[in-house]
C-alpha cells in the first residue's frame, strides 16, 4: 500500500549542520512583521503539528500583550529605579559630607592656637600715653583686681550672666544647637543680627585664644575650643574662668575689676541691681559702660533683671525692687581731665593697630602745659559762676589749624563723670553754625557788605526773633554776623538754600546728620564739639580740610613701630578769597559784635558765639593762625541755664586759655583775600595790638572790617561799626552796597 509504504519509509541519518537545523520550525509569531504585513487569521495547527512542535522543543514564553498590565509593569520598574538611585546618591552624598566635615574639623584644628596657654592667666597689655614732649599723660591696661572664686561671689551674680547670655549653660556640651536655632530664627524674623547663639563657653574660648574678627573659620575654632574646654573643665570652673576674664569696658577685665571701676566695691559685695548691670555690659562694653552711657547701661540692666526673674533666679518682687538702683559712683585714681584724652585714644586704637598683643607706647599731639591751662580754665570758671548761671558742665577742644589736638577737656571732673562731652556728646551749636550759612552766601556771589533786612520774619508759622527782640533794618552781612542777627541768617539761609548750607558744613568737616530746613541757619541740628572745631580750621589755614587727630606714633615698649601718622593730602574746601572775606567778617565779632570780651593782645583773631534755644547751650569757637579753640558750657540733662550766652562764660574761658597758649609765640596773621583785602587785614591786626605807644599814635578805626553801617531803625540801639579808609576801599572794590 502506498500509504503504508510511505509511513514506513526509511529515513537516512543526517550529520553536521543539516542535522542541527533539521528540526527547526518557525511560526508566524517568530516572524518580524514588515511594512506591508497585515495580521492574518491562520488555521489552527493540526494535532500532529502540535505534537511534533511539542516534541521538538519546549514551549516558548509568550510576550504579554501590550496594554494596561504592561504599562503598570513599566511604571513599577521606573519607580523602583528612582528610589534605588535616590538611596544610592543619598548614601554617596552622606559619605562625602562626612568626609568634608572631618576635613574641616582637621583643618580648623590644625590652625588652632596652643591650648596650653589656658593654664597661664592672660592679662591685657599696658598702654602708655605720652604727650608731645614725651611726658607720661596716662596709662591704660587691666584694672587692678585679682581673680575671684565662684564660691565667694553672691549666687545671683553668676546667675545674672547665665540668665542673659546662656540660659542652657548647665545642659549643653559647649555649643548649644537649640540656642543657635533660636538665634537663627530670631535673626531671620528681624532681618538682621539681633541675637547671638554663642554659649558662655564659646565666649570664654574666644576671649582666651582667639581674636575678635568675624569669620567662619574663627567661629568654627571657637566651637572646637568650647567642646575641648567642656571636656577638660567642669561647668563651675568654666563659669569662674569666664567671670574673671570677660571685658567690661573702660579697661576693666573680670568682675572684680569692673565692680571696683563702676561701683567702688568688691564683686563679692555687689547688689542684685549692680550684678544685672555687670551682666548687661558684656553685650557691648564700650557702648554700655555706665560711666559713659548711664541711661543705656540702666536700660540693659532692666532687661537682665527681667531675664533673671523669668529663669526663676530671683523673684518678681526682687526684680522690681532692683530696677533703677545701681550706684555707679566711682572715684578712680588719676582723675585729671587728660583721662578724657586717654579714653578717646582707647577708642581709636583698634582702628589704628588692631589687636594689641603686647604693651605699647602711644605718642600724641597733646601739649601737657596747654592741657593743664584748659583744665584750670574750665574748672575755675564753673566753680565761680556755675550756681549763678545754673551751668554744671563744660568742655574745651584746642587744635592746630592742621587738626592736631593740643588740649581736650571732656568735663569739669573726670572722677565724677567719664562721659566725654568734647567727643561723644552732640548738642545744638546755635549761632556758632552761622558761618557756614554766610560762607555759602559768599560762594553764591554775595559780599561782606551786601545789604539784607533785619526785620520780623515768619516761616510757615514759625517766627524767629533776635536775642534782643530788636531789629535794625538794612544791615551788611558783616554786621549781621557780628551781631548774630537771627532774622538775617534765616533770610540768607532760605535765599541760598538749606541743602546748600548743609553741603557746605559737610564739606568743611561736619560729619553729623544735618536737617536741611529753615532752622538750620540757627544751628538746630546737633553736632559734636570736636567736629565743629575741626570745621572752623579751614578758616585759619587758608581753606584746607583737616581731620582732627591726636595719635602720631605707636610703638611697642621694645621700640618696634606699629603705626605712624602719614601726611594727608589736604583738599582745598574754601577758595582763598572767601577765606579772607570770612575772616574779616568773623574778626568783627571780636571787635564790635557778641564776643567783644575776647582778646589776645597782639594777635589777629576771629570767631563766632552761639547760644541755643532757651539758653541750653553756650558756645564760642575762636581761632588765630596758631590755634583753633572751642568752648561749650551747659547741662548734661539739657536743662536751660540762667541766660548763659556764648558771649559770656565761654568767651571768658576761651580768652584765659588762648592768652596763655600764645605767650612767647611769634605773631602770625590770619589768611586774607588777595588784592585789596590785604590792607583791611593790616588795619584789623593793628586794631587788636596794644603796644605801649598806642596812645600816642591815636585810636584805631572802630571797624577794621571796613564796612559803613546803614542808619539804624532804632535810635537807642545801633550796630557798633564805623567807616573810614577801609570802608572807602571796599566800596571801590565791590562797587558799593548790594
Amino acid at each position: 500500500m502506498a500509504w503504508g509504504k510511505k509511513k514506513g519509509a526509511r529515513k537516512e541519518p543526517l550529520f553536521g549542520l543539516p542535522a542541527a537545523l533539521a528540526d527547526l520550525r518557525l511560526t508566524a509569531a517568530d516572524r518580524v512583521p514588515g511594512g506591508d504585513d497585515k495580521p492574518k487569521k491562520s488555521a489552527k495547527p493540526s494535532a500532529k503539528r502540535k505534537s511534533e512542535d511539542a516534541g521538538d522543543e519546549p514551549p516558548r514564553e509568550r510576550k504579554a500583550p501590550a496594554g494596561r498590565s504592561g504599562a503598570k509593569r513599566r511604571a513599577r520598574s521606573r519607580g523602583g529605579f528612582s528610589l534605588g538611585r535616590l538611596v544610592y546618591w543619598g548614601a554617596v552624598l552622606s559619605l562625602w559630607g562626612a568626609i568634608a566635615v572631618i576635613a574641616v574639623v582637621v583643618y580648623v584644628g590644625a590652625h588652632l592656637p596652643p591650648i596650653q596657654s589656658l593654664e597661664i592667666p592672660k592679662r591685657p597689655p599696658t598702654i602708655q600715653i605720652v604727650g608731645i614732649d614725651g611726658s607720661m599723660l596716662a596709662q591704660r591696661g587691666e584694672m587692678a583686681g585679682a581673680n575671684v572664686a565662684l564660691k565667694d561671689l553672691p549666687p545671683y551674680l553668676p546667675k545674672a550672666f547665665i540668665a542673659i547670655e546662656d540660659r542652657r549653660f548647665y545642659s549643653h556640651f559647649g555649643i548649644d544647637p537649640v540656642g543657635i536655632l533660636r538665634a537663627l530664627v530670631t535673626n531671620v524674623l528681624h532681618r538682621g543680627v539681633s541675637q547671638g547663639g554663642s554659649t558662655l563657653t564659646q565666649q570664654l574660648a574666644k576671649n582666651l585664644f582667639l581674636t575678635q574678627e568675624r569669620t567662619i573659620q574663627r567661629k568654627l575654632q571657637e566651637a572646637e575650643l568650647a567642646i575641648w574646654l567642656e571636656r577638660k573643665h567642669s561647668k563651675d570652673d568654666i563659669l569662674e574662668l569666664y567671670l574673671n576674664r570677660v571685658y567690661f569696658g573702660s579697661g576693666a577685665y573680670g568682675v572684680e575689676a569692673a565692680a571696683q571701676k563702676y561701683f567702688g566695691k568688691s564683686a563679692k559685695n555687689v547688689t542684685i541691681a549692680e550684678a544685672a548691670m555687670l551682666a548687661g555690659l558684656v553685650k557691648s562694653p564700650s557702648r554700655l559702660a555706665p560711666n559713659r552711657n548711664p541711661e543705656g547701661a540702666e536700660a540693659r540692666a532692666q532687661i537682665v533683671l527681667t531675664a533673671m526673674a523669668d529663669a526663676k533666679f530671683i523673684t518678681d518682687a526682687q526684680a522690681k525692687a532692683s530696677i533703677g538702683h545701681p550706684s555707679y559712683n566711682v572715684k578712680p585714681a588719676g582723675a585729671g581731665t587728660v583721662n578724657y584724652v586717654a579714653d578717646w585714644i582707647g577708642e581709636v586704637l583698634d582702628d589704628l593697630v588692631g589687636q594689641i598683643d603686647e604693651s605699647i607706647k602711644v605718642e600724641t599731639t597733646i601739649d601737657p602745659k596747654l592741657q593743664s591751662v584748659a583744665e584750670a580754665a574750665i574748672i575755675d570758671e564753673l566753680a565761680a559762676k556755675s550756681v549763678k548761671f545754673n551751668v554744671s558742665q563744660g568742655a574745651l577742644v584746642a587744635m592746630t589749624p592742621d587738626g592736631a589736638v593740643r588740649a581736650m577737656v571732656g568735663g569739669r571732673n573726670y572722677s565724677d563723670s567719664q562721659y566725654n562731652r568734647a567727643v561723644t556728646a552732640k548738642r545744638q551749636p546755635g549761632s556758632s553754625f552761622k558761618p557756614f550759612v554766610y560762607l555759602t552766601a559768599l560762594e553764591q556771589g554775595l559780599t561782606p557788605d551786601t545789604m539784607r533786612q533785619d526785620a520780623p520774619i515768619e516761616v510757615k508759622g514759625w517766627r524767629p526773633e533776635n536775642y534782643t527782640h530788636e531789629y535794625f533794618g538794612a544791615v551788611t552781612l558783616t554786621q549781621a554776623l557780628a551781631m548774630s542777627l537771627n532774622t538775617v541768617a534765616i533770610r540768607l539761609g532760605l535765599e541760598v538754600g538749606p541743602k546748600n548750607v548743609v553741603r557746605t558744613a559737610h564739606r568743611l568737616g561736619i560729619s553729623s546728620k544735618l536737617e536741611p530746613n529753615a532752622s538750620i541757619a540757627l544751628g538746630t541740628s546737633e553736632v559734636s564739639m570736636v567736629e565743629l572745631v575741626g570745621a572752623y580750621a579751614p578758616f585759619a589755614n587758608g581753606g584746607l580740610a583737616v581731620a582732627p587727630h591726636v595719635v602720631t606714633r605707636i610703638r611697642t615698649l621694645s621700640g618696634k613701630l606699629l603705626y605712624m601718622r602719614q601726611p594727608e593730602e589736604r583738599n582745598q574746601v574754601i577758595e582763598p578769597r572767601y577765606v579772607g572775606m570770612m575772616n574779616a567778617m568773623m574778626r568783627e565779632t571780636l571787635i564790635s559784635g557778641t564776643a567783644k570780651k575776647a582778646e589776645i593782645p597782639g594777635w589777629p583773631a576771629a570767631g563766632k558765639t552761639g547760644t541755643s534755644q532757651d539758653y541750653r547751650d553756650a558756645w564760642f569757637i575762636g581761632y588765630t593762625a596758631n590755634l583753633v579753640t572751642g568752648v561749650w558750657l551747659g547741662n548734661d540733662d539739657n536743662s536751660p541755664t540762667k541766660k548763659a550766652t556764648g558771649g559770656g562764660l565761654p568767651v571768658e574761658v576761651w580768652t584765659r586759655f588762648m592768652k596763655a597758649a600764645h605767650e612767647g609765640v611769634p605773631v602770625a596773621n590770619l589768611p586774607s583775600s588777595p588784592g585789596g583785602w590785604g590792607l583791611s587785614n593790616l588795619a584789623q591786626a593793628a586794631s587788636q595790638v596794644s603796644p605801649p605807644t598806642a596812645a600816642a599814635s591815636g585810636p584805631a578805626p572802630a571797624n577794621a572790617g571796613g564796612y559803613r553801617p546803614p542808619p539804624p531803625t532804632r535810635a537807642n540801639v545801633r550796630p557798633e561799626a564805623a567807616a573810614g579808609l577801609d570802608g572807602w576801599l571796599m566800596d571801590r572794590l565791590f562797587g558799593g552796597n548790594r
